[in-house]
């Protein structure tokens, strides 16, 4: 299965990028074909490259994993893309909402199939 990670790639710290890595590493053991952005997008294109090439890779998944901080622009972009293509969602990481309408709510929500 072909599966695109969802994450912040711009101000990420040696210590999330070797969650992402550990998390990634274990799918690929399991058989996957696994892109993560920080390793697989060419993070040094204008930014329209690089939507594009998240695009792509997300338009070839088969679901998509996401670590979700709405710090990062990325993400919603991203997050946008697969919705857009109707892409089957794996919440890894989300943050903490409580009642009402909420994006990190929605995640759960796509997550569970309202989507």
């Amino acid at each position: 299965m072909n599966i695109f990670v969802i994450c912040t790639v711009r101000g990420a710290t040696d210590e999330y990028k070797r969650t992402l890595e550990s998390y990634v590493g274990q799918l690929e053991s399991d058989g996957h074909s696994v892109h993560l952005p920080h390793r697989d997008t060419d993070q040094h294109g204008r930014g329209v490259d690089i939507c594009r090439e998240n695009s792509s890779a997300i338009f070839k998944a088969h679901e998509v994993h996401v670590f979700y901080s709405s710090k990062s622009q990325g993400t919603h972009f991203d997050l946008g893309v697969a919705f857009a293509l109707n892409k089957p969602l794996i919440v890894v990481e989300n943050e903490d909402y409580g009642p009402g309408k909420s994006f990190p709510r929605m995640l759960d929500e796509w997550e569970s199939g309202y989507v």
